[in-house]
């Protein structure tokens, strides 16, 4: 499966590529802005994991600066 999010100024513009989508089969959805904040979340979060483990307390201790 291929995902793709467009955002535009336009509304209408993005109505047509909808629109469009529709047409040639491709299923659409359209996202609020909890929903996403919650993908770009989960995209940075899937970017960020390197697999190593760190130590919680330095971890910490760097939040609180």
């Amino acid at each position: 499966m291929v995902n793709v999010v467009f955002s535009g100024e336009s509304e209408s513009d993005i109505k047509l590529l909808i629109q469009f989508a529709q047409k040639i089969g491709i299923k659409t959805k359209v996202l609020n802005s909890e929903e996403l904040e919650d993908l770009g979340l989960g995209l940075a979060m899937e970017q960020g994991k390197s697999g190593e483990l760190i130590d919680t307390q330095a971890f910490l201790k760097k939040m609180k600066k």
